[in-house]
C-alpha cells in the first residue's frame, strides 16, 4: 500500500477548470470532499484521517474543490453556477473511471455529496461529517453567514466565529473573491431527497457543532443513517483522531 499521499494530479472540469486531487492508499474507492475555505491536505491529511482510511485498504481519493488548495481559482461567476461543485465531483468520478466508490465530505464537501446523490452519483456507502439537516435543505443561512464574512475582512472582533473563521483563511491562503464565487453555487437538497438516500450512511459531528443543524436529525432523516459523536466543535472536530477513525471504522464495516 502507498503509505504517503501521491504528488498532485489535475484534470479539466465540466468548464476546463482545473481540478486538483491527491490519494493514498490502494482498494476499494472512496473520495472525500473537504470544506470551505479548506483543503484536500488541511481537512483529511494533516491530522491522520487520509493515513486511518487507507489503513483499512481503501484508495482515499481527496480533490480540492475549485477555488480551493491547488485547484483553479478564476474570477467571475460564470465559473461558478449552481451546483458547479456538484458537477465537478461528477467530472471527478468520471475521469477516473469509478463505479463502485464510496463518497463522502465535510462540511461543505458533506454538501456537495447530498448534492452529488440528488444528482445521479451511485456511491455504495456515504459519509456525512460536519453537516446536519438543516446545513443540507437551508443552504442560505450558512451562504449569508460567510458572505459577511468574505466582504468585511479585518473587521470582526477578535474571539468571534467570524474572527475565527477569518483567521483560519489566512493560514489556507484562501483567495475571498473566488470563495465568494463558491456560494452562488449553493443548491438546497429537498428534504425528500435526503429521505431518498438509500445507502448505509454515517453521520459524523463533533458533539459541540451545530453550524450546520442538527446531526442526529439528519441521521433520523436517511433511511439508513447513523449519527457517531466526536469530540470538538466545527472546526476543532477536524483535528481529533476520532474524526478519521469513525470514517475508517464505518467504511470497513
Amino acid at each position: 500500500m502507498a503509505h504517503s499521499p501521491t504528488e498532485t494530479q489535475y484534470f479539466e472540469s465540466f468548464d476546463g477548470t482545473r481540478i486538483a486531487w491527491r490519494e493514498v492508499g490502494e482498494g476499494r474507492p472512496v473520495v472525500l470532499i473537504h470544506g470551505y475555505f479548506s483543503d484536500a491536505k488541511t481537512n483529511w491529511i494533516r491530522y491522520g484521517h487520509a493515513a486511518k482510511i487507507a489503513a483499512k485498504g481503501f484508495r482515499v481519493i481527496m480533490p480540492d474543490l475549485r477555488a480551493h488548495g491547488e485547484s483553479g481559482k478564476p474570477h467571475g461567476l460564470e465559473f461558478y453556477p449552481a451546483d458547479a461543485l456538484t458537477l465537478d465531483g461528477h467530472a471527478l468520478v468520471d475521469h477516473l473511471g469509478l463505479t463502485d466508490y464510496d463518497l463522502g465530505g465535510y462540511s461543505l464537501g458533506a454538501r456537495t455529496t447530498s448534492r452529488m446523490l440528488a444528482t445521479g452519483a451511485t456511491p455504495g456507502r456515504v459519509v456525512f461529517s460536519g453537516m446536519g439537516l438543516a446545513g443540507l435543505t437551508e443552504t442560505s443561512r450558512r451562504a449569508g453567514h460567510f458572505r459577511n464574512i468574505l466582504t468585511n475582512l479585518g473587521k470582526h472582533v477578535q474571539g468571534t466565529p467570524e474572527w475565527l473563521a477569518e483567521a483560519f483563511l489566512k493560514t489556507t491562503g484562501g483567495d475571498p473573491v473566488a470563495l465568494l464565487g463558491i456560494l452562488e453555487t449553493f443548491a438546497d437538497t429537498p428534504i425528500e431527497a435526503v429521505r431518498a438516500i438509500e445507502q448505509p450512511a454515517l453521520v459524523v459531528c463533533g458533539a459541540e457543532d451545530e453550524d450546520n443543524g442538527s446531526a442526529p436529525d439528519l441521521a433520523a432523516v436517511l433511511p439508513h443513517g447513523r449519527y457517531v459523536a466526536t469530540p470538538g466543535g466545527h472546526m476543532s472536530a477536524v483535528v481529533k483522531p476520532e474524526l478519521g477513525q469513525a470514517i475508517a471504522d464505518f467504511l470497513a464495516e
